[in-house]
Formats: C-alpha cells, sequence, structure tokens
C-alpha cells in the first residue's frame, strides 16, 4: 500500500500540516504582540517627552493631583469635568473664563496627570479630595462650583460637605439622582456594555493597538500630542471603569444631600432633539432624551435662586460644543455673587440659539 492510499499516514500528514500552520500563526501572534509592546512603549516615552502638565502637581497624602489654575478676581471659579474626563473638556471655556475670574481646572486622582487613588471612587470621596488639594494648593474659597456630568454630582456633594466654601454652582448637563431608577431595562443593558467595552479596549492599550487606531486622545490636532499622553493608557480607563461602577452610590449619596438654599445655580441643559448615543435604538434613545429633559427641568429646585439654559444645537458636552452658554452662566453666577444679596427669585427656562453657524462646533 502506498502512502498517498494510507489512511493513517494521510491523516498524520495532515496533522503537521495543520500544526506548521498554528505553530506559524502562533508565532505571528507572538510577534506581532512584541511589535505593539515595543511601538507603545516608544510612543509613551516620546509623549512624556514633548508634553507636561501645565497645571501644578499636588501633594494630596501619598499621591499627587494635577491642578491647573489661570486668570484672576474673585470669587474662584471649580470645574469639574465629567465621568472619566480631564481638564482638558474645558479647553474651550477656560480661557475666556479666565477674563474675568481666577479658574482652576483639574484632573481626578488616576486621571490625566493626575496619580491614582487609593480611596473608593464615589463622590464623596472625589469631593473630599477636591477640598484637599484645593487646599493644599493655597486656593482659598468660598468658590464657584461648575459640575459637567458626573462632576455635577461632585459639586453638589462639595457643597453638602463644605457649605461655607461655596457662594454658588453652575451645572452643565449634569447627572441626576435617579438617572439609574429612571431610564428602561435596554438603556442600562446599553450602559452596561458599554463599561466592558472599556475594559476590553483597556486589556490591548499596552500592545498599542488603541493608539493606533484612535481609540484613545482622539482630540482636535493642537491638543491631540498632550491628549494622548494622558489618555492612552490603562489608568484612566480602569478609573473609568470604578467611576461608572460606584454611579449607583453616587446617586444615593447626592440624594441625601440638603439643598443649595439661596444660592444662585444655572442649570445648562443640553438640546433634547440631539442624539447623545447614536449607537441606540431610535426608541430608547427617545425614551432617555425625554427621561434627561424631565430630570434637567427638575435641577433648579435645588435652590430658591435658580434658572435653567437649554443649549440649542448641544449634545452633551456643552462647554465644547456651546461654550458661549456655559461661559455666559458662570459669567452670571460670579456676578451675582459678588453683589450684595437681594430678594431670593426664581427665572424661567431660557433658550439659548447658536448665535451663528459655528457657535456649535463641537473641535
Amino acid at each position: 500500500m502506498s502512502a498517498d492510499s494510507n489512511p493513517s499516514l494521510k491523516f498524520h500528514r495532515w496533522l503537521r500540516w495543520a500544526g506548521s500552520i498554528a505553530g506559524g500563526l502562533l508565532s505571528l501572534v507572538v510577534l506581532l504582540g512584541f511589535v505593539g509592546l515595543v511601538y507603545e512603549q516608544i510612543e509613551e516615552i516620546r509623549d512624556r517627552r514633548l508634553n507636561h502638565p501645565p497645571g501644578q502637581l499636588v501633594d494630596v497624602g501619598g499621591y499627587r493631583m494635577h491642578l491647573y489654575c489661570t486668570g484672576q478676581g474673585s470669587p474662584p471659579v471649580i470645574l469639574d469635568s465629567g465621568m472619566g474626563d480631564t481638564w482638558l473638556v474645558w479647553r474651550k471655556t477656560q480661557p475666556q473664563l479666565a477674563s474675568f475670574a481666577y479658574v482652576c481646572s483639574y484632573d481626578r486622582a488616576g486621571l490625566g496627570w493626575s496619580d491614582p487613588s487609593p480611596q473608593p471612587r464615589n463622590s464623596r470621596i472625589m469631593a473630599q479630595e477636591l477640598h484637599t488639594l484645593l487646599h493644599k494648593a493655597g486656593v482659598s474659597g468660598p468658590y464657584v462650583l461648575v459640575g459637567h456630568s458626573l462632576g455635577g454630582f461632585n459639586v453638589l456633594m462639595y457643597a453638602n460637605l463644605y457649605p461655607a466654601d461655596v457662594l454658588g454652582m453652575v451645572l452643565v448637563d449634569s447627572a441626576h439622582p435617579d438617572f439609574s431608577t429612571r431610564f428602561s431595562k435596554e438603556f442600562r443593558q446599553f450602559a452596561i456594555d458599554s463599561n466592558r467595552k472599556l475594559d476590553r479596549i483597556a486589556d490591548t492599550i499596552p500592545f498599542g493597538i488603541p493608539r493606533l487606531m484612535g481609540w484613545c486622545g482622539a482630540y482636535p490636532l493642537e491638543f491631540r500630542s498632550m491628549a494622548r499622553t494622558v489618555g492612552c493608557q490603562v489608568k484612566p480607563f480602569r478609573e473609568t471603569h470604578e467611576e461608572s461602577a460606584h454611579f449607583y452610590e453616587d446617586e444615593q449619596q447626592v440624594r441625601a444631600t440638603a439643598s443649595l438654599g439661596n444660592r444662585p445655580l444655572v442649570v445648562v441643559s443640553r438640546d433634547p432633539e440631539k442624539l447623545w448615543w447614536p449607537e441606540l435604538p431610535t426608541d430608547v434613545e427617545k425614551e432617555f432624551n425625554q427621561s434627561h429633559d424631565a430630570m434637567q427641568e427638575e435641577l433648579p429646585r435645588l435652590s430658591s435662586d435658580s434658572s435653567r439654559v437649554i443649549a440649542k444645537g448641544s449634545g452633551h458636552y456643552i462647554q465644547i460644543e456651546r461654550p458661549d452658554v456655559v461661559i455666559e452662566a458662570v459669567h452670571n453666577v460670579v456676578d451675582q455673587c459678588k453683589a450684595q444679596p437681594g430678594p431670593q427669585r426664581r427665572t424661567l427656562v431660557r433658550i439659548a440659539e447658536p448665535k451663528n453657524s459655528t457657535a456649535a462646533n463641537p473641535n
């Protein structure tokens, strides 16, 4: 019997052939992984050489946090970013706010230029860390606090913990204490899936894949190199996961806080007709927008001296898409805080239309 007609020999020959292919593919994967590791290390070293924190790194008890302050005047304005975001989300607002106030943005622990914190990532802890950061940096209050998204929880918690340090507040499309309970099961599942996607991306960062694919540091060209320096690392993805994991705890903490009394408050809300997550089914997106708008309508009740502004044409990142609306809101609150106390008042909701066709440019 020839070798070609022997089934056993043919099978073993096929096994050797399949093994050779599998071995070759494995070798290729290992080689690509090694190349990715080298590429990522080289790019990280290059980024750190070219980019440095614009502000100061302040020791807050065994780890450092990044604080970036510009301008002059009183009261100081403190900017707190949304989930997983850095001081860079204020790049369009801080320079103009600095024309009439001393304004500080910062990176929460584990994000941007700040070191990770050993503490749990809930709003109470983050408000305490901000208080320590400002104290250690010599930025004296009382302050006007500005919180975007999750940052809204943080500044509300700050006002509850340190009421004497807060004169007024601006909430920029802030989270609401009932956020998790008033949305559909489909939306909550979408949020869970998004969190898992972050974890998968984080696992590939050491091999340079997110950097190569543009999944991190996706900012306008003038900020892209700096954004990649602090964003194309495992640290911010893990931190964002932790902030998300504590969100329900944040809601409970903020729900238990006291009102703002008669402190000036402006609630700046996104356009309810703008899509937030295009990946969502249309009916789920519509339900989300309606619920979100209803909760934004409730936030002014936190103060007896409040107003609400809807930024037409803007999505969630109003400070980037409609910075003019945020700047005007902060200016109004600062002016109120400087003036002598007057009668308590509540203003109606105002629609802020774009002033021109480029006002809503997200870049």
